[in-house]
């Protein structure tokens, strides 16, 4: 066994500084790595986050300058018409409106007369303006109304159906003979 050595009360108070003193040092180091490994996984994060979202916007496919109708928007009124059997079928008020109003939809005023509102702010493509989106925002499909489906617009027989682009003041004619 070693002898133990008795310390003055002087040198135990200091002996007791010394160990506060390397208590709190180690505490401070240990936080400054705590800090370090923080910010290091945030910056990591980040930068993973902003490179996804890159790699992203970059991946999308790019649309042709023939398939945007508008960079700024546009609000266009075309009238559809539909005719089972030669009797006209009124189309119904507030298509599209709801929680989340949809750019092509109708309202209550004016659906007697099948005009489909057609409300875009922003950049719109073609495919953003097609009778089909209109019909699937109704809940419809073009077909399901008979059989023997004939289109006409603004009075020119037209097999686009789904797929024709709509206009401002076209008047678009659905005949179903069966």
């Amino acid at each position: 066994m070693e002898p133990q050595i008795q310390l003055s009360k002087k040198e135990r108070k200091a002996f007791k500084r010394q160990e506060k003193l390397e208590t709190r040092e180690r505490k401070e180091k240990s936080g400054r790595l705590k800090k370090l490994a923080s910010w290091s996984l945030w910056s990591g994060l980040t930068l993973v986050l902003m490179g996804s979202l890159i790699w992203y916007v970059k991946s999308l496919p790019e649309t042709s300058e023939s398939d945007i109708l508008s960079r700024s928007g546009f609000h266009w009124h075309p009238e559809l018409q539909i005719y089972v059997k030669g009797e006209k079928l009124m189309i119904p008020a507030n298509i599209g409106l709801g929680t989340v109003h949809q750019p092509i939809h109708t309202h209550n005023d004016d659906n007697d007369r099948g005009i489909i509102h057609m409300e875009f702010a922003g950049r719109v493509r073609k495919q953003d303006t097609t009778l089909g989106r209109f019909f699937l925002n109704w809940g419809k499909d073009i077909r399901s109304f008979g059989a023997n489906l004939k289109m006409a617009v603004n009075g020119t027989e037209n097999a686009e159906y789904e797929n024709y682009v709509m206009h401002d003041g076209d008047k678009i004619e659905l005949h179903y003979d069966e």
